[in-house]
């Protein structure tokens, strides 16, 4: 038994080392080593009523602040002076929303749905020529503001701006 367990094992090998063909490696020309983060703008309306009682003070800034550090984590692009840079990314909080999901059985919210609605343009500095941009590019999480998963809106808010963070970076690095 032993010996089939062995030979099964051995025989998959070539398998498992080959992959199944995702990698984690830049899709980036190679000239392009560098990034500058710009201070992002806050362009969110927060006159409106939706908005009022759901404004985070700076949240332009932590974002930034998250996509920079996404960047040194990744690796891929080193983060520079922007001077220096061969890319320079520029942004703006358009939106943050929070929506229901779910009720409790009293009509109370339960989960929540949060949405942090960049616009994003990053331009190639030698060529001056845009090598990405989109608008409405959404980071989001869900929390429960009840029960024993609950947790602060806070606390989902910094999720959301990970979770677009993490897309940003992944969105430059693989450009797809």
């Amino acid at each position: 038994m032993k010996k089939i367990f062995l030979l099964l094992m051995l025989s998959s090998l070539p398998l498992v080392l080959q992959g199944c063909g995702y990698t984690t490696a830049s899709t980036l020309p190679s000239h392009l080593k560098t990034i500058y983060v710009e201070p992002l703008k806050n362009s969110v309306d927060y006159t409106s009523e939706a908005k009022r009682n759901i404004y985070f003070p700076l949240m332009e800034v932590t974002i930034r602040n998250e996509i920079i550090n996404r960047f040194l984590f990744d690796g891929h692009l080193k983060i520079a002076k922007e001077e220096n840079a061969d890319l320079i990314l520029r942004g703006e909080l358009v939106n943050y929303e929070r929506n229901v999901l779910r009720y409790t059985d009293n009509n109370d919210p339960l989960e929540y749905r949060i949405h942090v609605v960049i616009n994003l343009t990053i331009i190639e500095r030698e060529k001056d020529a845009v090598f990405l941009e989109e608008t409405g590019f959404v980071g989001e999480t869900t929390y429960f503001a009840t029960g024993s998963l609950s947790k602060s809106e806070a606390d989902a808010v910094q999720d959301a701006i990970l979770d677009t963070a993490h897309r940003v970076v992944e969105r430059t690095i693989e450009n797809w």
